[in-house]
């Protein structure tokens, strides 16, 4: 990255790559022989890496790679190359899309004085969320909860435990995948769980050097025990597969093409959630075209996209900014966050550009505790990224629970489910993300209930 991207506004830093996609129901074979012939660009394909695994490394080396299972073409061209595109395809009522790629940061990453105001708002809401009074019956504010229950406020929030008489839900028989940087593959939380890797990101293995990515699987796919004995149970799917893609570096970004490359190798790992907790800031309506069509793609074949609405705003100062690319997307779930007293954060993004860019749903983002990169091994941490593994675990009980609930209907269960706020739906979306319960008949009755005997 150039001096010039590292210090450009968030809707100005690009790559210098750019991304295309040819209309739909193009033939494949000839959408690429038409690149070949109208830019010169040789063209390989994803099909033809070991596990549809395309790293940052083989965009630079070759001049263009066509990700076989979203289909996007990545390429090094000229605009005026591209442009050219477009007079070729047959149907001239569709055009090709190209759009540079774009930066993206782990969601919460802030720079520059607006992190002085989010750290005086965040005191401002730790301040709050620390008193003992309840708000409309609705908070789960007291530490001694977490301490009574040895469960994080979070997973109470969201029904991610449920009670003696419902069925416990694990995510087992599920694919979790999280695009992020990485997990920590020493982190003692997670031995023996079944965890296959890939890092898109040139020169730097799925190893979590940022502790971002572990944060975010800990929330979605945390052990039912952590093992720390004083630790409280802080994560929802243990017994998903998870798929840890790193397509964040250890600083903390990474560009389109790496999240892409992501969602392509997910796809073909047949996972059935996808959670991103990162994102570019937008500045003015509209959407990427080109992730939209593939996260339409993608729900139709029956994987859920969840994202990070957003850390933009300010909420205590007046400031309230658009959902993040790419979550801004109406195929992308975007996921906002709320504090204890069930308010929404004074940083979360909000939906300005009705119908599309919307908040679709929100889940715990302030003081939310999971692990982290060792050796610090758990960490209390804020932000819409932490709240968008919140929807993913749960989205994987609910996939669990029926093979029906695939995609587009995956989608729909969770909105229909949640749990209606006293905040505005251009904040909250349909409201609190909320856990499936399914009744159970115990006999005889128990003393006890081992929730691992439950769910086996």
């Amino acid at each position: 990255m150039s001096d010039y991207q590292k210090n450009a506004k968030p809707d100005q830093e690009f790559t210098g790559r750019y991304l295309v996609m040819f209309p739909e129901g193009t033939d494949t074979q000839a959408a690429m022989a038409s690149l070949t012939e109208t830019t010169g660009l040789k063209v390989a394909h994803s099909a033809d890496f070991p596990d549809e695994l395309v790293q940052d490394s083989d965009f630079e080396k070759n001049e263009a790679i066509y990700l076989d299972q979203i289909g996007v073409a990545v390429v090094n061209a000229v605009p005026d190359q591209l442009n050219r595109l477009s007079l070729t395809v047959a149907d001239a009522s569709q055009a090709v899309l190209i759009e540079p790629e774009r930066v993206v940061y782990a969601i919460n990453e802030l720079t520059g004085e607006y992190l002085k105001g989010f750290r005086d708002a965040v005191d401002t809401l730790l301040e709050r969320t620390q008193q003992t009074e309840k708000s409309n019956g609705e908070a789960f504010t007291a530490e001694q909860e977490v301490q009574a229950t040895g469960v994080t406020w979070g997973l109470q929030a969201v029904r991610g435990v449920p009670s003696l008489l419902y069925r416990s839900y694990n995510g087992s028989g599920i694919k979790v995948a999280v695009l992020d940087t990485g997990m920590d593959l020493q982190h003692p939380d997670f031995v023996g769980r079944n965890i296959v890797t890939a890092s898109f990101i040139n020169g730097q293995t799925v190893q979590d050097g940022h502790g971002h990515g572990t944060h975010c699987i800990g929330t979605a796919c945390g052990p039912l025990n952590p093992s720390d004995p004083n630790v409280p149970r802080y994560g929802l799917a243990y017994k998903a597969t998870i798929y840890a893609g790193k397509v964040l570096s250890n600083e903390g970004y990474g560009g389109d093409a790496g999240i892409l490359a992501g969602i392509n190798w997910a796809l073909a790992n047949k996972c059935e959630v996808i959670s991103m907790s990162l994102g570019a800031g937008t500045q003015t309506q509209g959407y990427s075209q080109i992730f939209e069509n593939v996260a339409a793609n993608v729900l139709a074949k029956g994987t859920l996209i969840v994202a990070a609405a957003g850390n933009d705003s300010n909420r205590s100062n007046g400031v309230y900014n658009a959902v993040s690319h790419p979550a801004n997307c109406p195929s992308i779930m975007a996921v906002g966050a709320v504090d204890k007293n069930m308010k929404i954060a004074n940083f979360s993004n909000r939906g300005k550009y009705a119908p599309y860019g919307n908040v679709d749903i929100v889940a715990p983002g302030v003081e939310v505790f999971s692990s982290t990169k060792m050796p610090t091994k758990y960490a209390t941490w804020q932000g819409t990224s932490m709240a968008t593994p919140h929807v993913a675990g749960i989205a994987a009980f609910y996939a669990q629970q029926s093979k029906a609930n695939r995609g587009y209907a995956l989608w729909k269960k969770l909105v229909s489910t949640a749990k209606p706020l006293s905040i505005p739906t251009t904040d909250a979306g349909a409201g609190l993300v909320q856990g499936p319960l399914s009744r159970l008949i115990l006999k005889p009755w128990p003393l006890a209930v081992n929730e691992e005997a439950l769910t086996d």
